[in-house]
């Protein structure tokens, strides 16, 4: 091959159809006749130009993809080429469709080996996502499938294929760039001898894919965080800790903030009017504020346009005493979430127990779950979360010791990577000499990522100074969620071996 001087993709132009026509039947030596006639061309040209690309090199054509835009739901997974195509006239071809159709892909024999046919796919995925369709697909040939016809299965030879036991360079080369084979299709193309008429229906899907609705709410995908790292100090009554509150709701709504996130126990210094009573009858008092906290910070949120988690409180329910915090949403609605496993201390000293309810909720910002603190040292509640779609996890706590602040931030860290989602955590500074159990607090509120090329190479997207009252405020990115699950280094939620393990919740 001569010397490379210039890669360039272009739209495919009719003055190219000579040199196109020479091309393909250099590239299907054992079909010589396959190649598209210039009537067939010009329509697809004029119909659909961004679809039809050629990569040059050296200004001579190397390679070729064609493709057409169908309503897939009206084929299905089982057809066949003459049935996509239209008999070969492309009258399938819809503007309005939801899938890139691929009808044809090659490259020279001599231009092989330079990841042309990279590039080519590439550029279907970017038009997909531009065009904001579902995915791609077509079918793939398996050329390499009439040397083992006589013993395997079209099925047994492509599982083969996939764990490296037998060479495929046409269908490795298509799963290796993210295309997935969905089935196996028979009588797929007319006289391809060398694949036995079969071909494999590979599909790409495009994470990005938003349906079309005419609702004026969107799903937010850069949200940003307001995480507060509350100072417990003194406060004379209700009046007094709900205007500190604002004050943080405030200032974070300033900066555009989508949630507000406080820690567990944030009203824990109510409690120093009850210091003469036991802890018990101390903490059921404190409960009965709960009510009237939630009823404030809902309207907070509806008035400084803001989603609040409201850290957690005591909550009495039918006389258990509960751990629990609320999800006050800006347009006014609220949800309830609860401590499902309660500290030692919890349980001994106040005689709280775990609650029951463990679910996702949906936001403006996409889905969301809330682990109030020990709960997060317990990666199943965070996975059953994640399968239910969970992008950001929120994890109020409170400790007193930097041994018990460190299992919360490193198993939260954890839920990040295995989960492949945001954690944020916020918890309490200061001390609080006047309520008893409820001494001294440490706390360092932080922003966690999986750890991933497109994140930070420790996972820590923002950290606040520990033990010193401040807010923190971080942008995080969904789409980049979605990117990892497809192309991550690693999948952790896609490489289950859900074959010999599954976790459910019970009903």
């Amino acid at each position: 091959m001569e010397e490379i001087e210039n890669i360039e993709l272009e739209y495919l132009s009719l003055d190219d159809y000579d040199e196109l026509k020479e091309a393909m039947i250099a590239s299907y030596s054992s079909m010589p006749d396959a190649y598209w006639r210039e009537f067939q061309i010009k329509k697809l040209i004029d119909m659909f130009p961004e679809g039809q690309v050629v990569i040059k090199v050296n200004n001579q054509i190397a390679g070729c993809a064609l493709c057409i835009i169908v309503d897939y739901d009206k084929f299905g997974d089982n057809h066949t080429y003459k049935d996509i195509t239209g008999n070969y006239t492309f009258s399938t071809h819809n503007p309005k469709g939801d899938i890139i159709y691929g009808i044809e892909i090659f490259i020279k024999p001599e231009f092989r080996g330079l990841r042309l046919g990279r590039r080519l796919y590439d550029y279907r995925k970017e038009l997909c996502e531009r065009l904001n369709l579902k995915g791609l697909a077509f079918g793939g040939r398996i050329p390499n499938y009439k040397q083992y016809a006589d013993t395997l299965s079209p099925k047994e030879y492509i599982a083969k294929v996939r764990s490296k036991e037998i060479n495929d360079p046409v269908l490795n080369f298509q799963i290796s760039n993210d295309f997935h084979p969905t089935r196996i299709m028979k009588n797929y193309l007319e006289g391809d001898v060398d694949s036995k008429d079969y071909a494999v229906l590979l599909e790409w899907d495009n994470i990005y894919y938003e349906k079309q609705t005419k609702q004026a709410a969107t799903i937010k995908k850069i949200v940003r965080l307001g995480l507060i790292q509350w100072q417990m100090r003194t406060y004379k009554d209700l009046d007094e800790l709900m205007h500190q509150a604002e004050f943080f709701v405030d200032a974070v709504s300033g900066y555009r903030s989508d949630f507000a996130l406080f820690p567990e126990f944030f009203n824990a210094p109510l409690m120093a009017e009850n210091n003469h009573m036991s802890t018990p009858d101390a903490i059921r008092e404190l409960a009965k504020h709960t009510s009237e906290i939630v009823t404030r910070f809902s309207k907070l949120a509806i008035s400084y346009n803001i989603n609040i988690i409201t850290g957690s409180m005591p909550e009495m329910v039918n006389d258990k005493l509960y751990n629990v915090g609320y999800l006050c949403r800006r347009d006014g609605t609220t949800e309830r979430y609860e401590k499902l496993h309660v500290t030692p201390d919890e349980a001994k000293v106040w005689g709280m127990v775990g609650g029951n309810e463990l679910q996702t909720f949906e936001t403006d910002c996409g889905k969301i779950g809330v682990l109030i603190c020990y709960d997060s040292e317990f990666p199943e509640l965070s996975r059953l979360l994640a399968d239910e779609g969970m992008d950001i996890l929120f994890v109020p706590f409170l400790t007193d010791t930097q041994n018990g602040y460190s299992r919360v931030r490193h198993c939260a860290q954890a839920r990040a990577i295995e989960n492949e989602c945001y954690v944020a955590i916020a918890g309490s500074v200061g001390n609080l000499p006047k309520v008893e159990n409820m001494d001294i607090q440490y706390a360092q509120s932080m922003v966690f990522t999986p750890c991933d090329f497109a994140f930070p190479t420790n996972g820590i997207k923002a950290e606040a100074t520990p033990n010193t009252e401040m807010i923190l405020i971080a942008d995080v990115d969904i789409d980049l969620l979605r990117e990892l699950n497809q192309f991550g280094s690693v999948k952790n939620l896609k490489d289950r071996r859900k074959d010999i393990f599954n976790l459910h919740k019970k009903q």
